[in-house]
């Protein structure tokens, strides 16, 4: 069984279709936020059951007053990058290594609202979906499709034959997001681990690498921050909204 837990998040399961049940703890103050949840559960026809606190602690000791339990919506494999029905200006976020879920929810909440057509991460040395990730990327990993893969380099080369070009964000490149030019077409942007950034492998297999230019005293940005301030100064502007649209080939 897996749950999520905190009002926004439990709000997007409902909403992206991913809820079984929602469970609120008896008495829990009638705030706007646990008003959405029971409409759009009403609404989407999933039940919603008053519980004691102390079931909801057992399942997530930070509940805030509603859990949800949920189906996670299935991953796809490297295998099928090649053949996804991509729109012709998609975006994808590709994270190389990013193992913290906090890191993973931000990351993943930065693409949904920039319009991503999908994330990838990798299957091993990596975080996985959990509720601590899904609240933190405030429900966007339970509508943003995912796909989780072995090898990021090579998962790079199926978005290329794909048309997509890979940008690497990395900050030893020598062009910034501000020098470089924006790409045509279809977006692969990738970035790895606070630590170590890209992966070499992964950073060979990049057909651009740009990086944020840093004009204050601290020398580097958090991943998710990095990954927000690159899609909206890089990848998503003169694109017209279209990132994440219909798919047209």
């Amino acid at each position: 069984m897996t749950v999520v837990s905190g009002r926004r998040a439990v709000l997007e399961a409902v909403r992206a279709g991913a809820a079984d049940e929602v469970l609120v703890a008896r008495g829990a103050h009638a705030t706007e936020g646990l008003r959405d949840v029971r409409a759009a559960a009403e609404e989407t026809s999933v039940p919603v059951r008053e519980v004691d606190r102390a079931e909801l602690d057992r399942l997530a000791p930070d509940h805030r007053g509603v859990v949800a339990r949920i189906r996670l919506p299935k991953t796809i494999g490297e295998r099928e990058l090649a053949d996804w029905p991509f729109g012709q200006d998609d975006v994808v976020v590709v994270l190389d290594g990013i193992t913290d879920p906090q890191n993973l929810g931000a990351a993943a909440r930065s693409a949904e609202a920039a319009g991503a057509a999908m994330l990838v991460t990798r299957t091993k040395r990596s975080a996985d979906v959990t509720d601590a990730a899904i609240r933190a990327s405030a429900g966007a990993l339970l509508h943003l499709p995912h796909a989780r893969v072995a090898n990021i380099a090579r998962a790079l080369g199926r978005l290329r034959d794909a048309g997509f070009t890979v940008v690497g964000l990395d900050e030893r490149a020598e062009r910034t997001v501000f020098e470089e030019e924006q790409p045509a077409g279809r977006i692969a942007i990738a970035l790895g681990s606070e630590g170590e950034g890209l992966a070499r492998l992964t950073r060979e297999a990049c057909d651009v690498l740009v990086r944020l230019p840093m004009f204050g005293r601290v020398g580097s940005l958090n991943a998710s921050a990095s990954l927000a301030a690159a899609l909206y100064a890089f990848v998503v502007p003169g694109r017209g909204g279209s990132a994440g649209g219909e798919p047209t080939s």
